[in-house]
C-alpha cells in the first residue's frame, strides 16, 4: 500500500511540473542530410501543403510515383538509408513511429533505390512508387518517407547514433474527389498560461474529408490609447484528422497591455483559409499567477494528505505486527 501511494504521489508530482518535448524534425540543418519533394501534381501546384509534403486522393488499383532530393551537406560521405515509416495523427499531432514500424500505407510504398551513397556535398533523386491495391478500403492514410544515416557506436561500446528526416505522407483513398478540406474557428480566448506571457487561443474543428496543417497569425488593433500589435505567428505543429478539435496557441509578448483588444487570427491549411474576430482583455498577472499558485496548493495538500496517510497506515501496521508477537 506504501508504494502504491508513492507512485500516486510522484505521478501527481508529474501533473503539478511542467514537461517539455520535442518534435522530429523535417528539415536538416547544414552539416547533415537533408530530403525535399521535388514532383507536385499540376491540379496542386499552388497548394503550399502540397509542395512540401504527399498529399494526393487516389481510387483504389491507382499508382502514382514522387521523385525526392536527398541532399548531404557534411564534411564526409554517407551511406543514407531511404524507406516508408509508418504515422499517425491524434491530439493535434501528426506522431512519427519508431524505427522501421510498418502501417498499411507503408506496405504499399517501394523506393526506386533502399540506399544512396552520397559524396559531401552531393545529392541524389530517388523515386517513390505508391501502389493501392484495387481491394483498398476509404478513409486517410499517413507516413512518412525518410532518409536516415546511422553512425555505429565506438569501438568501446556504446549505442547507435541514427539521424533521419523525413517527407510525410497524406494519402485519401476513395472515389472521386472526395470530401474537400474544411475547418472552422469555434472559440478564440485570451490566456495568461501559469501567470507568465499573455496568448490567444483558438480552437479549431476539421469539418472536412482531409488532414489539416494549421498554421496563421493573429493581428491586435483598437488596444489601449489606439494601440495596434503584430501581427503574431501562430504556434505551428497543429495537424488534426477529419473530425479533429484541438487549439491552437498565439504567444503574445510580456509587456503587452491587458487591453481590451480586438483580437482578428487568420488560420490556413493549403488553399483553405478562415478567420475570426474577437473583443478580447487579457488577465492581470498576479491574478493569473494567484489561480495557479491555488492549483498548486491544493495539489500540494493532496499530496501531503497521501504521505500522512501512508506514513498513518504504516505505523498502524507495525502496531499490530508488534501486537501479535
Amino acid at each position: 500500500m506504501l508504494r502504491r501511494l508513492l507512485i500516486a504521489l510522484a505521478l501527481l508530482a508529474g501533473v503539478l511540473t511542467p514537461v517539455s518535448g520535442a518534435l522530429a524534425g523535417e528539415a536538416a540543418a547544414a552539416g547533415s542530410i537533408g530530403i525535399r519533394l521535388v514532383d507536385v501534381p499540376v491540379d496542386d501546384r499552388d497548394d503550399p501543403r502540397a509542395r512540401l509534403y504527399i498529399v494526393d486522393r487516389l481510387a483504389p488499383g491507382t499508382v502514382i510515383h514522387r521523385r525526392i532530393e536527398v541532399s548531404n551537406t557534411t564534411a564526409a560521405p554517407v551511406s543514407v538509408a531511404v524507406y516508408a515509416g509508418a504515422a499517425t495523427i491524434g491530439r493535434g499531432t501528426f506522431a512519427f513511429a519508431p524505427g522501421r514500424e510498418p502501417n498499411e500505407l507503408t506496405t504499399w510504398t517501394s523506393m526506386g533505390q533502399d540506399v544512396l551513397r552520397l559524396e559531401p556535398g552531393a545529392s541524389a533523386l530517388d523515386t517513390v512508387t505508391i501502389a493501392v491495391p484495387r481491394d483498398a478500403s476509404a478513409g486517410e492514410r499517413y507516413g512518412v518517407i525518410w532518409a536516415e544515416t546511422a553512425a555505429p557506436p565506438p569501438a568501446g561500446g556504446g549505442v547507435t547514433l541514427i539521424n533521419r528526416v523525413g517527407v510525410r505522407v497524406y494519402l485519401s483513398i476513395g472515389a472521386g474527389g472526395g470530401e474537400p478540406a474544411s475547418f472552422t474557428i469555434d472559440g478564440l480566448r485570451a490566456t495568461r498560461p501559469s501567470g507568465g506571457r499573455p496568448a490567444v487561443v483558438a480552437d479549431v474543428h476539421n469539418t472536412g474529408g482531409r488532414a489539416l496543417d494549421i498554421a496563421g497569425n493573429l493581428a491586435l488593433s483598437r488596444g489601449p490609447g489606439g494601440l495596434r500589435a503584430g501581427p503574431f505567428p501562430a504556434r505551428l505543429g497543429t495537424t488534426l484528422a477529419p473530425g479533429d478539435t484541438a487549439p491552437v496557441t498565439v504567444l503574445l509578448g510580456e509587456e503587452l497591455p491587458d487591453g481590451p483588444w480586438r483580437a482578428r487570427i487568420a488560420l490556413r491549411s493549403g488553399l483553405v483559409e478562415r478567420a475570426v474576430a474577437a473583443t478580447l482583455s487579457f488577465p492581470r498577472a498576479a491574478e493569473a499567477g494567484t489561480a495557479r499558485s491555488r492549483q498548486v496548493a491544493i495539489g500540494i495538500g493532496i499530496a501531503g494528505f497521501l504521505l500522512l496517510a501512508a506514513v498513518a497506515l504504516l505505523l498502524m501496521r507495525r502496531r499490530r505486527a508488534s501486537r501479535r508477537s
